[in-house]
């Protein structure tokens, strides 16, 4: 790439699943009544930093987590704020149940994080690959539901969830995440951190492809095109004031995110929208499919998830502006 003041480079940092280890280390040094669940994968969720430090804290619920989510919940009716980890697949797809029964419907106050989301956990293959979480969680009546894109607002967003009333979940990932913010940026549950002031089209995107879409943004500045990105990183409640902002300056909408189109990030915007500023819009995301297995790399690109992806979208939305 060519060096431009305005060139977004991919620079890495540490997977948020372990900047979420280490926020939660955090929390349990200032708050005793926070505790922490997992099933069986603490190492790879990086709940086991909490574990060290707390291990009259941390309840191991083996492989089962159906059975750590009714426990999460009994902590949190007995005053405790739990934080339950697990793979993001398996935490929604496995125990769906009992966090519609046992957390969304009494809305108690736990926290739910589901680590190696989307296709990016790359070789595990499709049974681990966590595409639907997003739907599953925002359908949970009272969710927050959150997709941090580096360490930084991951570790942030840790700890606003601990202070949020309610329940609420985080899917981290398991690759290195490019680093998009400093320690000393803020953030705030359903408040969109927007990047650039391009009017020409917005890109709202949350996670891994906040990332990919400041490299389009990039590209596009260099065929004179003013992209404006907007992080997601909430995508329950959705920030409908960012999306009416972007949707009346720019004119047209691209979202981007690692999951099925279905019942994601784009259908929350797309709604979002419609009742503030219809505009025209594309969507970048997983096209009605399951991935498969290969790198991170190689899936990113196969299903269409990249930058240039993002490129070629704001270029077909451009000619229905």
């Amino acid at each position: 790439m060519k060096a431009t003041p305005n060139k977004f480079e991919l620079k890495m940092g540490l997977a948020t699943r372990e900047a979420y280890g280490q926020a939660l280390a955090e929390l349990g040094a200032n708050n005793p009544n926070v505790v922490a669940l997992d099933a069986d994968l603490a190492k790879s969720t990086f709940s086991a930093k909490f574990a060290e430090k707390f291990p009259d804290r941390f309840y191991t619920a083996g492989i089962a987590e159906a059975n750590m989510v009714g426990i999460a919940s009994g902590l949190a009716l007995a005053g405790k704020i739990p934080f339950a980890s697990s793979f993001a697949v398996f935490l929604c797809d496995k125990a769906y149940d009992q966090l519609r029964m046992c957390v969304a419907y009494p809305r108690v106050n736990a926290k739910f994080v589901g680590s190696h989301g989307g296709i990016s956990i790359g070789e595990d293959g499709p049974s681990q690959q966590s595409v639907e979480d997003f739907a599953l969680m925002c359908a949970l009546p009272g969710f927050v539901v959150m997709h941090p894109a580096d360490e930084f607002s991951a570790r942030a967003l840790v700890h606003r969830m601990a202070e949020w009333n309610g329940p609420a979940y985080m899917r981290t990932g398991r690759a290195k995440a490019p680093i998009i913010y400093g320690p000393n940026d803020t953030f705030e549950i359903g408040k969109a951190k927007v990047h650039g002031p391009g009017r020409d089209v917005a890109i709202i995107a949350c996670g891994f492809e906040v990332g990919y879409a400041l490299q389009a943004q990039a590209q596009l500045e260099e065929e004179g095109i003013a992209a404006r990105v907007v992080d997601m990183h909430t995508i329950k409640p959705i920030d409908d004031e960012a999306v009416a902002k972007a949707a009346s300056e720019c004119g047209a909408i691209v979202t981007a995110e690692e999951h099925l189109l279905d019942g994601g990030l784009g259908s929350r915007v797309a709604r979002s929208a419609a009742k503030s500023h219809p505009v025209p819009m594309e969507f970048v995301g997983i096209q009605n499919t399951y991935a498969e297995s290969g790198t991170p790399d190689q899936l990113m690109n196969k299903y269409g998830l990249t930058a240039p992806y993002i490129v070629e979208a704001v270029k077909r939305v451009l000619k229905r502006k």
